[in-house]
């Protein structure tokens, strides 16, 4: 409960100008009852709310509270009452940068809208009795409301779709130039895009220490230790207890994992819950129906050693790193180049290649070039290459002379 309710404070602190006064650990109900509490706890819960004099929202740290819930407790507190489903919504919609991820906030918000609306309709209809049907349409004020619901509902799905098409084309062009996918994955906050920095030295990217930080998938060129080029992607955080709608909402963005070659499952090994933010993160991807040898070949790191003493993994093969200070990264990127030749099926070879040819510069051009060894005396040159299958295959077509050494 005490680390249920840091995390709490946490995502108020990730909110601008959100400030927590006070905190208090109480055991719940069912949040679907009408009250969340039982009747002496309430009544604490009251007192303590009644004097705290510069308060304006209360926060309960439970997945969702039902419309009604909510109506009877602000009655009772005279404040406005959120549910984690709210607040990491208003935080998703505070680091929202892309369409797509606005696009997506607007889906997850639907539900919300008509919790909000069987409300209002019902406070109506009690203050007039009974449901009145608008001038001349022959629908009442629901009807109306929800039509429109399901209208915005459609296009926001109709133009994320759309998003979706032009993504699978960029997918389909990165294929084309055989850059290996490395996906970046882990808990909120545990330090992936201070990974991808330290492996890429993208200047650009500017780590936040706070919850969900990076919403949008990002992508970034980055060397392994061969001189291969790969694109790291950076994701969207995990969260124990994520609200079901919200998963859904951006499952969309999740689905580019599915497409990876690779995924770097990145810990915050210094967090006391680190072993059930793993489970959440590994629950979450089996839920994306992940093909199975992306967890087979799943790459995983533990982040923040240190600010351990002499840590050593218990886990059998997890790499221990610090993102921030460089260490265990050189080892990060040989296990990534292993798994990578492995999952993309790419040769390391060497080739002899006459040098007035145009072998050279094609190797240049469509694979990653190691070294060159000249040799002068008969004008040409061992050439070290990593190459994926389709260019070696057009590269034998192109070149059938070619020596090729394996």
């Amino acid at each position: 409960a005490g680390l249920q309710i840091a995390e709490a404070v946490a995502l108020v602190d990730t909110l601008q100008n959100w400030t927590v006064l006070d905190k208090i650990i109480i055991p719940t109900k069912n949040p679907d009852k009408k009250f969340v509490f039982g009747k002496g706890n309430f009544q604490v819960l009251t007192e303590k709310i009644k004097k705290l004099t510069h308060l304006t929202a209360v926060f309960l740290n439970v997945e969702r509270i039902s419309s009604l819930t909510k109506k009877e407790l602000e009655d009772a507190w005279g404040v406005k009452v959120f549910d984690r489903y709210t607040v990491v919504l208003h935080i998703f919609r505070c680091n929202a940068r892309t369409k797509e991820a606005k696009l997506q906030i607007a889906l997850a918000e639907i539900p919300l809208l008509r919790s909000n609306l069987k409300n209002e309709v019902s406070q109506l209809d009690q203050q007039r009795g009974g449901s009145r049907y608008i001038m001349g349409s022959g629908e009442t004020f629901m009807e109306t409301q929800n039509r429109i619901l399901k209208e915005k509902e459609l296009k926001i799905r109709n133009a994320l779709e759309k998003l979706r098409r032009k993504r699978s084309l960029l997918r389909t062009q990165r294929r084309k130039r055989e850059f290996p996918i490395i996906s970046v994955m882990g808990y909120t906050n545990c330090g992936k895009t201070t990974l991808i920095k330290a492996l890429t030295g993208d200047a650009g990217l500017q780590p936040r220490d706070q919850l969900f930080a990076t919403l949008d998938i990002t992508a970034h060129a980055g060397y392994l230790p061969s001189n291969m080029t790969v694109i790291y992607v950076d994701t969207i955080g995990f969260l124990t207890d994520l609200p079901h709608n919200l998963v859904e909402s951006f499952s969309a963005t999740l689905e580019e994992v599915a497409y990876s070659d690779l995924i770097v499952h990145v810990r915050d090994i210094t967090h006391p819950e680190t072993i059930l933010q793993k489970a959440t993160v590994l629950s979450v991807l089996k839920n994306l129906n992940l093909p199975s040898h992306l967890f087979d070949s799943m790459v995983e790191v533990h982040n923040k050693v240190d600010m351990i003493e002499r840590y050593t993994p218990t886990e059998e093969n997890a790499l221990a790193i610090s993102a921030l200070h460089g260490h265990g990264l050189e080892e990060l990127k040989e296990e990534i180049e292993k798994k990578i030749l492995t999952a993309t099926g790419k040769k390391i070879l060497t080739v002899n290649v006459n040098l007035e040819g145009p072998q050279l510069s094609w190797l240049y051009k469509e694979a990653t070039v190691q070294e060159v060894e000249v040799m002068p005396e008969d004008g040409t040159a061992r050439v070290k290459v990593i190459i994926g299958n389709s260019a070696f295959g057009r590269y034998k077509n192109l070149f059938p002379t070619s020596k090729i050494f394996m």
